[in-house]
């Protein structure tokens, strides 16, 4: 029992040995601990002060840098600042001196001026008395002149003018005649030359029409069965056509009368197929007459169609190119407007081509400056003005319109078209055999001309030649001199540009030749 409680004694005194060893190590492992982790955080407070002081020079360096970087610009700014305000102080120093100059300059111009004006006035003064001085001996001389001639002053002086007014007007006529001959020389050699040779370069063939035509028969009995049974087939193709039928004496032939080549034509082939068919009644007639007027319609459109063509001319509106059609059985003065036409559009190709133009246009221009000549409806506008409105209508350039409205000078020329048309129509026109002309006014033309010459004083004889191009007047040495006589040729000229109407140009020569005969004995 005491072995027992020896060993429990033993026993406990063991275990709280054992637990005081153990606690005696775990104080001191605790302390060792506590150590280590204040050894750790201090060696980490350490590092801290050492990366803090690090990252405050880095960021101190980096104000410093930043600080220098904006004392330079604020420096540069100052010093630009500085270097505007120099500048404008030595502006306003320049300034300065410059208007103190000036002033200076001014004072002394000043003064100049008083001593000039008080010289001026000097002198001014001196003039005035001479002035009064040579007025008194003008008096004096013209008072002598009076006594010596016999003649007053007012009397001296417009014998003079009227004297200084002949030789004056005589100069003038001769320098102006001159003026014109030296400008003409320039232009119309190159104008010349242009026209020759458009002239030269176009063939062209005379071409008269008149209101007329002549209807052949194969014999005289077909004459009654046109005229039908009292009339009534006549009468019936006369209705339908519009064309007066003329059935005269004339054997195997009747008369196709009408203004209109048109309805002339129409009623011709329609009489053709009548007579060939050899069925003529009124019913029969009125049927023939609508079928050819729509054949005649669709030749118009081809005939139009093909003369573009001919041409080389693109993009024309059909209307227009029916127009051009309806040409064919137009003529004007009895030229066929088509032909006409055609010869102008070449001409002018030809004429723009040699001044370096478009001869395209110029040919489009040409072709199409008479289609207000082809109404449809009978209207008063002028027929150039009506086809520059068809052009307008119809889409054409603005120089090809203008071109049309201006070849008779209705409208203002705006493109060098315009004049080239002009031309090309009075060459077209004017060329011999191309226009029919009544004799009776043709002849009045020519004596117009030698009357007007005739209402001149000192003019002889007068001959219109060159069928009315040339007037030649033949003047009396006696009474009119040189001088006279180119003046005399200048007023001629202008009367004639007043009051007459013609064609082209006409030219005035006056002549005046002396002659001195002697008898040898």
């Amino acid at each position: 029992m005491d072995n027992i409680v020896i060993s429990i004694i033993v026993g406990l005194v063991s275990l709280a040995g054992g637990f005081f060893i153990a606690k005696m190590l775990e104080k001191n492992n605790a302390s060792h601990l506590i150590k280590s982790a204040k050894k750790n955080a201090a060696s980490l407070l350490k590092e801290a002060h050492l990366e803090a002081e690090s990252v405050k020079k880095e960021k101190i360096l980096q104000a410093k840098e930043k600080f220098i970087e904006l004392k330079s610009e604020h420096e540069k700014v100052i010093l630009s600042r500085d270097k505007k305000i120099a500048e404008a102080e030595k502006r306003i120093r320049d300034k300065e001196s410059q208007v103190s100059n000036d002033l200076t300059k001014n004072k002394r111009l000043n003064s100049e001026l008083e001593s000039q004006k008080l010289e001026f006035e000097d002198k001014m003064k001196f003039l005035e008395k001479k002035e009064s001085e040579i007025e008194r001996l003008h008096r004096s001389q013209i008072e002598q002149l009076e006594v010596i001639s016999s003649l007053s002053a007012t009397d001296a002086k417009s014998q003079l003018m009227e004297t200084l007014k002949g030789e004056a007007k005589t100069d003038a006529m001769a320098f102006i005649q001159n003026t014109l001959e030296e400008a003409k020389m320039t232009a119309q050699q190159e104008a010349k030359k242009v026209i020759i040779n458009t002239i030269q370069r176009i063939g062209t063939e005379e071409a008269i029409e008149n209101c007329v035509s002549v209807f052949n028969l194969e014999g005289d009995d077909v004459k009654g069965r046109i005229i039908g049974r009292e009339g009534r087939n006549i009468r019936a193709i006369e209705a339908a056509t519009g064309v007066e039928i003329i059935v005269d004496d004339t054997p195997e032939a009747i008369i196709l009368s009408c203004f209109d080549s048109v309805r002339r034509e129409i009623a011709r082939l329609s009489l053709h197929k009548l007579v060939t068919d050899g069925r003529i009644h009124p019913a029969r007639i009125e049927e023939v007459v609508k079928k050819t007027t729509i054949q005649i319609e669709e030749e118009i459109i081809e005939v139009g169609k093909r003369t573009v063509i001919d041409l080389g001319i693109h993009g024309l509106h059909p209307e227009l190119i029916k127009a051009v059609g309806r040409m064919k059985y137009r003529s004007s003065y009895g030229q066929n407007l088509l032909h006409h036409s055609r010869e102008v559009a070449r001409l002018c190709g030809v004429m723009a081509a040699e001044l370096g133009l478009n001869a395209k246009l110029a040919k489009r221009a040409g072709l199409l400056h008479d289609i207000g000549k082809v109404p449809e409806a009978e209207t008063e506008t002028p027929h150039a003005i009506l086809g520059m409105q068809w052009a307008e209508k119809f889409g054409e350039k603005p120089e090809v319109c203008n071109a049309i409205g201006a070849h008779h000078d209705e409208v203002e020329m705006t493109s060098l078209l315009s004049p080239i048309v002009q031309v090309c129509d009075a060459i077209s026109g004017a060329r011999p055999g191309a226009r029919r002309q009544v004799l009776d006014s043709y002849i009045q033309r020519l004596k117009d001309l030698e009357d007007i010459a005739f209402g001149f004083g000192g003019v002889q004889k007068a001959y219109a030649i060159q069928a009315g191009r040339e007037l030649r007047v033949i003047v009396e040495s006696e009474k009119v001199s040189d001088d006279k006589a180119a003046q005399l040729s200048f007023e001629i000229s202008q009367k004639i540009q007043t009051d007459m109407t013609y064609p082209g140009q006409v030219k005035v020569t006056v002549i005046r030749e002396t002659r001195a005969v002697n008898i040898a004995k």
